[in-house]
């Protein structure tokens, strides 16, 4: 599944209903409790508590059987072949998340002092070990495909420094607003990279798929045509930003006209209690 459209979109996917989920509950606890509000790993369902990370943990174990026997992956002596090592480090990445589901429904149902602080820590280090497997990719990434995991490198470190100052600043809404709409952009990036990498249609002028050990990659013809393919990708990258963007500021305005008209009514109402007692407290000293 590594290299291919499929090995891209759904892991894409996945990455992109999470970070929306959490950024539809980080902006909904925060307009309704904005004093008690939490930046949180993950958020509980009514009827089954831990619904997300089991969720989480199905589409890594499925993605994982797909990297590692989906194909026969060992030469006749037991060993890795050279063009299946890819597989093995994405399926790497899929084993850390399902590390961190496993080690945070445990730890929220021992109920630990340092639940908290432990679960972002362990969301930390599936990120991490992400920006390390894709930071040191066996595979020759010199070329488009290369160009477009910069990116998801540069967004993985983005999701990375936030979920780890979160364990420093828990009640910082933008801290939780910036990373949610980075895991966004990451799913959304990733989901654009299988589309736009294996597809035919998409492909820059001057390149083409070539079948190469296991796996369909992307070449150019020359330099020139490389660095062309190249610079549409940086303009890709800035476009898709400008979108995310816009979509999270609407999507805050919109949840800000549902659930913040009561907080505004009900700060409202509290200002105009106070306006009252002092009327009374002025009474009262003017012997009324």
């Amino acid at each position: 599944m590594a290299g291919s459209l499929i090995g891209h979109f759904f892991p894409g996917l996945v990455f992109f209903l999470i970070g929306l989920w959490h950024l539809f509950n980080h902006i909904k606890l925060h307009l309704q409790t904005p004093k008690s509000f939490t930046i949180r790993p993950w958020f509980p369902i009514s009827k089954i508590k831990h619904l997300e990370l089991f969720l989480i943990m199905i589409g890594c174990s499925s993605h994982m059987s797909g990297e590692l026997f989906r194909h026969h992956r060992f030469d006749p002596d037991g060993t890795i072949p050279g063009p299946y090592l890819r597989n093995f480090e994405h399926a790497s990445i899929d084993m850390s998340f399902i590390l961190y589901t496993s080690s945070a429904i445990a730890v929220d149902l021992v109920a630990c002092r340092a639940k908290y602080g432990l679960t972002q820590l362990l969301a930390a280090v599936a990120l991490g070990q992400q920006l390390l497997m894709f930071r040191l990719h066996s595979a020759d990434h010199g070329g488009l495909e290369g160009q477009y995991h910069l990116f998801v490198q540069l967004l993985t470190f983005v999701a990375l420094t936030t979920t780890l100052m979160a364990i420093g600043f828990p009640k910082c809404f933008i801290l939780g607003f910036s990373r949610s709409v980075c895991i966004i952009f990451l799913g959304v990036w990733l989901m654009g990279t299988g589309v736009m990498l294996w597809t035919p249609g998409f492909i820059p002028k001057g390149c083409s798929l070539f079948w190469d050990e296991g796996h369909w990659e992307v070449r150019c013809r020359d330099e020139a045509a490389l660095r062309r393919a190249k610079g549409l990708i940086n303009i890709e990258f800035s476009w898709y930003f400008i979108a995310i963007v816009i979509f999270s500021v609407c999507f805050y305005l919109f949840l800000f006209g549902v659930y913040g008209e009561n907080v505004e009514s009900s700060s409202w109402e509290k200002k105009e209690e106070k306006e009252d007692e002092h009327h009374d407290d002025d009474d009262d000293d003017l012997g009324l």
